[in-house]
């Protein structure tokens, strides 16, 4: 029975928000024993792509001419670059510059948040380096002064990089302090808790596993609800000038 065609899912045209019950599984170009849940790219209007990769054992995910940033919600994966091979498990995350050669491969089923951009270069300013860590490797700080609020950011604020990538924990009843309209467009899987995000004039209940896409200048706010910590890893574009990429 499909609930009669009810869903939590939502498409408006400044905002997103997926739910399990709507995902729809395909393999992308290289793709072994993987296959991903496409949650927002250009199709929408968004400037990057993001989708959750499900590997079997062995399963491997396919090459990109983009920038790519993975984060293990789950399992365990082996990376091959520049002739190194080292192993992520769960909330292990890698940064790959356009254009580096590399091998994701999963040592066990596994889960994996994928995040590619077409890089945007500034003049003098060098690409940045590929990165290998672990958010549990990455010290925390209180957003805007609210030790209920915990950011990481698991990429350099450093201007050669033009996207950011960060993990928020709220304390159950924690919210953010304002509604945010901002240029940034946003990409955010709830990886653990629940609560209610406001999303254009819309508010919606969320949980772990949801995806959600927020477009520039949409309304945004979210409030932490139920007995444990609420967390999400959320994207955002950064670092570049709102007229980058423009010709003149």
């Amino acid at each position: 029975m499909n609930n009669l065609g009810r869903t939590r899912s939502s498409q408006q045209p400044n905002h997103l928000l997926l739910t399990a019950d709507t995902f729809v599984r395909t393999a992308l170009p290289g793709m072994k024993g993987c296959s991903a849940i496409v949650h927002v790219g250009p199709a929408l209007g968004a400037k990057f792509t993001q989708y959750t990769a499900e590997f079997e054992v062995g399963g491997e995910l396919g090459g990109t001419h983009a920038q790519r940033f993975i984060f293990v919600i789950q399992g365990t994966v082996q990376l091959e670059v520049n002739g190194k091979t080292s192993e992520l498990g769960a909330r292990g995350y890698a940064y790959f510059p356009e254009g580096l050669q590399h091998r994701v491969q999963a040592t066990q089923i596994s889960q994996v948040a994928v995040i590619e951009k077409i890089y945007q270069p500034v003049s003098s300013i060098a690409q940045p380096l590929p990165i290998i860590s672990n958010e549990d490797a990455v010290s925390s700080h209180s957003l805007d002064d609210d030790p209920t609020v915990q950011v990481k950011c698991l990429l350099p604020d450093e201007m050669n990089f033009d996207f950011a990538v960060n993990t928020m924990v709220y304390q159950p009843g924690a919210s953010l302090s304002m509604v945010e309209m901002h240029v940034m467009e946003h990409g955010l899987s709830m990886l653990e808790g629940g609560g209610i995000y406001r999303l254009g004039d819309s508010w919606y209940p969320v949980t772990a596993g949801d995806f959600i896409w927020m477009g520039p200048w949409c309304p945004q706010w979210f409030g932490a609800l139920g007995k444990v910590p609420a967390k999400y890893l959320i994207y955002k574009d950064w670092n570049r000038h709102p007229l980058a990429g423009l010709q003149r």
